[in-house]
């Protein structure tokens, strides 16, 4: 959905769309973001599967002038030597592990200062979330967690081509992502909602339930 449907009368409410969204410039910088005015920096995560990636997407998608930056292409840049965090991670996996998310927020803040509305999306998770909040200097910053049932990622998970949950296992990194991730951000139970509808969602919730200072 672009900014020109956003726009259009809500038919069912005969509000304006932007009322919806709660998207007046005063109450909300998502209406300036929207507009290309101003920018506004996401942070999403979530575990594998949970959607992090379509969801960055489409909600980059919705603002006229943005970026999304996809933190697992830092991992990926590293040629050799790589070490990946496991359940039991070495002391290396750790420290690439939060270099990449350094990484990540600092080209975020890049383009973030160049303009762009950007959504920052990797599996920020354990302490690792509150500490690449810290790590973010563009405000304001809106942190959005995704947090699908388990037996839905697993059906999720059953759908891609790609397999992320060996030697992980969906429960034991839910379990890191509800009992061990700071309670930061906005919180969503996507296991109902389509991609688009996740977004939908985000947009009319995320200021100020999402905003971190």
């Amino acid at each position: 959905m672009s900014y020109h449907v956003l726009k259009e009368q809500d038919h069912e409410s005969g509000q304006d769309a932007d009322d919806r969204y709660q998207t007046t410039p005063a109450k909300n910088p998502l209406a300036t973001a929207l507009a290309g005015r101003a920018p506004v920096m996401f942070l999403l995560t979530g575990i594998q599967a949970a959607g992090k990636s379509t969801v960055g997407q489409l909600l980059a998608e919705r603002f006229p002038r943005s970026a999304h930056v996809r933190g697992d292409l830092f991992r990926r840049m590293v040629v050799g030597g790589m070490e990946d965090p496991l359940p039991e991670s070495t002391t290396e996996a750790l420290v690439q592990l939060r270099l990449r998310h350094k990484l990540a927020a600092t080209v975020a803040d890049g383009y973030f200062g160049a303009g762009f509305t950007v959504v920052l999306q990797d599996c920020f998770l354990g302490e690792y979330l509150a500490w690449t909040v810290s790590q973010v200097d563009s405000h304001p910053l809106l942190v959005v967690v995704l947090a699908p049932r388990p037996e839905e990622v697993a059906r999720r998970e059953a759908r891609r081509a790609k397999k992320a949950y060996d030697p992980w296992t969906i429960e034991g990194l839910d379990s890191l992502l509800r009992e061990r991730t700071a309670r930061v951000g906005l919180w969503l139970d996507t296991s109902q909602q389509t991609p688009e509808e996740t977004v939908d969602e985000i947009l009319s919730r995320a200021w100020p339930e999402a905003r971190v200072n």
